[in-house]
């Protein structure tokens, strides 16, 4: 394969500033526009008592709206933006991070918080600390037990224990 159609090439960019940019200002201005309508929905005048509860996020929100609307427009016009924002050596490394991450939430919903921390502590530790799987199973261990005594024993506070329970099989 040509070195110019490969476009995941290490030092190569992944996402342009512009593109970027672009992006976050139409989620802004989307996220402005949420405020916005619901504000509305809230009431967003001033009645005779005073402010209605909206009015102040009403305003809060058209701001964010004015700004994400310049920021797209000097992004949308902006030759100076074409650099690199992200190169894909650098967006690996964060999906090295990321989807585990996303993973860690999903493990959490269906094994619970306590042996979901334990596998991504004890999996991060081997992964990215290179250290022996021992000491990543002993901290991982260690740390969802602390975790354990401390929330569910002392505090009584209940975290999400999955929807397939395991440690009811061993009667926790």
């Amino acid at each position: 394969m040509d070195k110019q159609q490969d476009s995941r090439e290490p030092g190569r960019s992944a996402v342009s500033t512009r593109a970027a940019e672009i992006v976050v200002a139409l989620f802004l201005l989307a996220l402005g526009g949420v405020v916005i309508f619901d504000s509305i929905r809230l009431g967003a005048r001033w009645a005779e008592d005073g402010p209605q509860a909206g009015y102040f996020p009403f305003y809060i929100g058209l701001l964010i709206c004015v700004a994400s609307g310049v920021n797209l427009a000097v992004a949308a016009r902006s030759s100076r933006l074409h650099g690199a924002f992200v190169e894909w050596s650098q967006a690996r490394r964060v999906f090295a991070v990321l989807l585990p991450a996303l993973l860690y939430v999903l493990a959490i919903e269906l094994i619970g918080i306590y042996i979901a921390s334990a596998i991504y502590i004890a999996v991060f530790m081997r992964w990215l600390g290179k250290y022996p799987w021992y000491k990543g199973l002993a901290v991982g261990l260690g740390v969802s037990v602390a975790f354990y005594l401390m929330f569910s024993v002392w505090f009584k506070v209940l975290l999400p224990r999955g929807t397939f329970d395991l440690l009811s099989f061993v009667g926790l």
